[in-house]
């Protein structure tokens, strides 16, 4: 099989939300590794940096570890933060099965505030189904995660 048929059978995961915070804000919340902790998980070596490698450690299945690596493709301040999102062993079949994936931000100013788009593409199916399922399911609930942080960051500021 070529690569043009194995793409066809990829899906993306897509988050769109619309926050009412400047993009400034949000980017901050979005590339600061302390940040990151608290609206998705602990990052190991992060850097918004182009080329920076950094790993994530979630719940480890068979032959997995249940490290997430991960390397910075794209910065765009404000803009655009890509990443390469990579776990899974070939051993396994569902949960911690290879996972070969990037993750786009997208941060778009609008009228009532900043339009968020995530973007998690690249799931093989079948192989990827479990992976698919959990993180449609959980992307939604970071991207929440995400402006609650982000909201107390804004109220923080105002305090001070």
């Amino acid at each position: 099989m070529n690569d043009a048929a194995l793409k066809s059978d990829t899906q993306d995961i897509v988050v769109d939300e619309v926050f009412p915070h400047a993009p400034e804000t949000i980017w901050k919340t979005l590339t600061t590794g302390e940040l990151i902790t608290r609206w998705m998980m602990a990052p190991t070596g992060f850097e918004p940096v182009e080329g920076k490698q950094f790993t994530f450690q979630t719940t480890p299945a068979g032959e997995w570890d249940g490290i997430i690596r991960c390397q910075v493709l794209d910065v765009v301040p404000n803009e655009r933060f890509v990443y390469a999102w990579k776990g899974g062993h070939e051993g396994n079949v569902g949960y911690g099965s290879r996972l070969d994936t990037v993750v786009t931000w997208i941060l778009s100013k609008v009228e009532s505030g900043t339009r968020v788009r995530l973007v998690h593409s690249g799931f093989v199916l079948p192989k990827n189904d479990t992976a698919f399922k959990n993180m449609s399911e959980g992307w939604k609930k970071v991207v929440r995660n995400l402006d609650t942080i982000v909201a107390e960051q804004v109220s923080s500021k105002k305090q001070h």
